[in-house]
Parts: structure tokens; sequence; C-alpha cells
């Protein structure tokens, strides 16, 4: 099987899989570059409302491709994944990382991109750029400090130990865990969640979940509640003891 992220679109729910079962599910150069492709295409779907991020088989992801790393670091790799964690980070709607197995290097940095993430047990989580000499991008640290604070970030960082699932719970590095067999179905039944509920409250969520709203970002989504017939739907539906049908849509 060549190396490559697979889309699968399934109602209101994309699945980008990460598939390179030769490396652990690897990325290549080629993955990191395509990865804000697909993110982008998803984007602009109206029909897609959540994202899950995982990978094949066994393994969310063990990194980048150590044979995509020169001798200078492999710094062009670094400069796409750092790219590619970006662009996931900023995508407009819920993401959710899906992982079994090894979460590991520039795995870990993407599932952090994620908004939440659901483990599997017997699932391992690692920061390793100590083990190659390379030093961790600033902005992939601060989001690692923001998840799990400076202690645990630390630990990860200095040591490049892997932790258990039970230990990233604990630490906030991952939100839920389950049995590796029940993961994908609880996965796609809080995705299904997710779908149901008001894009508009979860798009401006996520911007201000990511830090200092400027003054007309917050003017705009007053306008964008104002203008929204959202809030009377769901009042509506919550007397009328129905679902509600949110129509605003990023």
């Amino acid at each position: 099987m060549e190396p490559a992220l697979r889309l699968d679109i399934d109602g209101t729910t994309a699945t980008v899989r990460i598939a390179n079962p030769a490396k652990r599910n690897a990325m290549t150069t080629d993955m990191w570059r395509e990865l804000p492709v697909l993110l982008e295409r998803c984007a602009a779907d109206p029909a897609v409302r959540v994202l899950v991020l995982t990978g094949e088989g066994d393994t969310f992801c063990a990194g980048a491709d150590i044979s995509s790393l020169s001798s200078d670091g492999g710094a062009g790799s670094r400069g796409l994944a750092v790219a590619a964690e970006e662009a996931l980070a900023a995508f407009p709607k819920p993401t959710i990382a899906a992982v079994r197995g090894h979460c590991v290097g520039g795995g870990c940095q993407l599932a952090t991109a994620c908004d939440l993430r659901f483990a599997a047990e017997g699932a391992s989580f690692g920061v390793t750029p100590a083990r190659l000499g390379i030093v961790y991008p600033a902005s992939s640290t601060r989001r690692l400090v923001e998840l799990v604070g400076p202690a645990t970030s630390k630990y990860l960082l200095f040591s490049a130990e892997l932790i258990d699932a039970g230990r990233a719970l604990r630490t906030g590095l991952v939100d839920e865990v389950w049995p590796r067999e029940a993961l994908e179905g609880r996965v796609a039944e809080f995705a299904r969640t997710l779908a149901s509920r008001s894009q508009l409250t979860q798009a401006a969520a996520k911007e201000f979940a990511a830090g200092p709203v400027p003054a007309d970002r917050a003017a705009y989504w007053d306008r964008q509640f104002r203008g929204s017939g959202d809030p009377a739907e769901g009042v509506a539906a919550f007397l009328e003891r129905r679902a509600p049908r949110f129509e605003w849509t990023v």
C-alpha cells in the first residue's frame, strides 16, 4: 500500500485516515503537503459538520517518516508539518483525533491540533524531538503547554518518553479512553452529537478558545448571533421537545 491520506465522507462526518502501515503510519513529505488540501475541501463542503482524524489499522501515527529527514534535521519537512498542524488547528468545524496504538512525534503534533482526542486503551503518546536533536516548533510547544500545562509538556519534551492512555487522560492530553473495540463506535456517536448542535455556537467558541479575540471579531460574532435564526430555533425546539434544525453554517 502506497503511503496516503484517505478521505471518506459519510453524511455529516469526514474522516481523514493516515495510511502508511509499513512505517506505523508515519507521515511522508507528500502526506504533510496533502493534509491542508483535504482540510480545505472539507471546510468548503456544507454537508461536513465534523472531521475525524485517525490512522489505518492499529496505529494512529508514529510521526514523520525519518527517511524524509536530511542532515539539516528535515527543516523543509518540519515546515510542511507545522503548516499542516496549523491548518488542522484552524479548521472551522469540530475535529476529533481517534487514537489507537502509537501517537508519537508528528502524530502527537497532529492530535494536539485537533479540538478533542479520544483514545483506545493501550494507546501510547510521546513528543520525541529530543531523541533526534530537533528543536520542536514554537507554535507546537505553545499548543502542547496550553493543553497539558508546563510541567507535563517539559516531561514529554525533555525526556521523549512515551506515556500510556491512562496518564494521557489524567494530564488532559486526551478527553476520553475506551476499550479498543468500542472506540470507533464512540467517536461516531459523538460526531453525530456534534453535528446536531449549532455550528454558530461551535465556530464562535472555537475562535474564542484559541486566544485573545480582537474587537472586530467579537463584533462579527455578535452580528452573526443577532442575525441568525439559531437562537429562536433552539428555544422553540426545546419548548416543543424536538430536535433543533439549525441553519447557520460555516
